[in-house]
C-alpha cells in the first residue's frame, strides 16, 4: 500500500459554454507509485465520469502520460479528460516541449492537443473498430431506446478505444426525448446523435450511455465525438466544421467543435477551464 502524501489536485469544467455547464474531470497531478486499486478507489469516490492521473511519460516524444479512470474500471483513451488534464498540467507549471501543441502518451498512444486562445484540441485517433453495426446489436439498442428501425437513419461503430458505437436520429429532439432503460444494454458504449433545425448554432445534439463503466450517461464525450466526427466528415454526412451540444437533459450545456483537416485529421475542440485546485491525500 503507498505511504500517504500530499499530491496537487484540480477539477476542470471541460466543454462548458458557461461556468459550471459542461463535463468535469478530476486530475490528480501527481500519480506515481499509486497502486491500480488507490486509482480505482479514488476514481469510484470522486463519482465522476472520469478521474485521471498525471505520470511521468514513457517515450521521449510525450510531455507526461496519463492514466484515465471511470467509477467501474480503466479507458485507455477518452476526450474530456485529455483536455481537461492538459489544461490542469499547463495551469499547475507544465511546459510542453513544443510551444504550439501537447503531446499525451495514454494507453491508446500518442494523441497530440493543440492550444488555442480560449480552447483546446485533440487530434482524434484511428478508429480500432468501424463499419455498421450487426443486426442483433442494433436490435438490443432499439429496445433498450425504445424506438423501432424506421426512427434510425444510420448506425456505426465509431470505436477509437472506450468501445463506442452510435445511431443517428432524424433530429436533436427525437434524440433529446430517449428515455433508454440500460438494464437492456449493461455493457453498452452508446450513443445518439440528430440534427438541429437549419440556422441553430449547433448543428447537433449527442447523447451518450455507458452503462458499460458505470456512467449511464456522460455530459459531454469528447472520444464519442471524435470517432462519430471521423464518420460523418468523410461520408459528406457533416460539413468540415460543426457544432454538437450535449448534456442538455442533464441540466449541462456543453458546446464541442468538430473540425477535420485536408488530410482527414480530426479535431475535438472546446473549453476547459480549471474550477477547483487544492490538494488530495493520497
Amino acid at each position: 500500500m503507498t505511504t500517504p502524501r500530499t499530491r496537487s489536485f484540480v477539477q476542470v469544467d471541460v466543454f462548458a459554454s458557461s461556468p459550471y455547464s459542461g463535463n468535469p474531470v478530476a486530475v490528480v497531478l501527481d500519480g506515481t507509485e499509486l497502486t491500480d486499486g488507490e486509482m480505482q478507489r479514488l476514481a469510484r469516490w470522486t463519482n465522476l465520469s472520469e478521474t485521471t492521473f498525471v505520470l511521468p511519460p514513457t517515450v521521449p516524444e510525450a510531455d507526461y502520460r496519463l492514466r484515465i479512470l471511470t467509477p467501474d474500471g480503466e479507458l485507455p483513451f477518452a476526450g474530456h479528460p485529455t483536455l481537461g488534464s492538459a489544461r490542469a498540467w499547463l495551469d499547475g507549471g507544465g511546459m510542453p516541449q513544443h510551444t504550439d501543441r501537447i503531446v499525451q502518451e495514454c494507453a491508446a498512444g500518442l494523441v497530440t492537443v493543440r492550444r488555442g486562445e480560449d480552447t483546446l484540441s485533440f487530434a482524434a485517433p484511428p478508429r480500432l473498430r468501424d463499419g455498421a453495426l450487426d443486426d442483433a446489436y442494433l436490435d438490443q439498442i432499439m429496445a433498450a431506446f425504445g424506438i423501432t428501425r424506421d426512427r434510425v437513419v444510420a448506425h456505426q461503430w465509431v470505436d477509437n478505444g472506450p468501445g463506442w458505437a452510435v445511431i443517428q436520429l432524424p433530429t436533436a429532439k427525437e434524440v433529446l426525448a430517449l428515455e433508454p432503460d440500460l438494464s437492456l444494454i449493461p455493457t453498452a458504449m452508446v450513443g445518439a446523435i440528430g440534427a438541429h433545425p437549419e440556422g441553430s448554432r449547433h448543428r447537433f445534439e449527442m447523447r451518450t450511455f455507458a452503462p458499460g463503466v458505470g456512467v449511464p450517461e456522460d455530459p459531454a464525450c469528447g472520444s464519442m465525438n471524435a470517432g462519430v466526427g471521423q464518420w460523418l466528415t468523410s461520408t459528406g454526412t457533416a460539413p468540415s466544421s460543426y457544432r454538437v451540444s450535449q448534456g442538455t437533459r442533464l441540466g449541462r450545456a456543453a458546446s464541442i467543435e468538430v473540425t477535420a483537416d485536408a488530410d482527414g485529421t480530426v479535431w475535438v475542440s472546446g473549453a476547459a477551464v480549471v474550477c477547483v485546485r487544492g490538494t488530495i491525500t493520497l
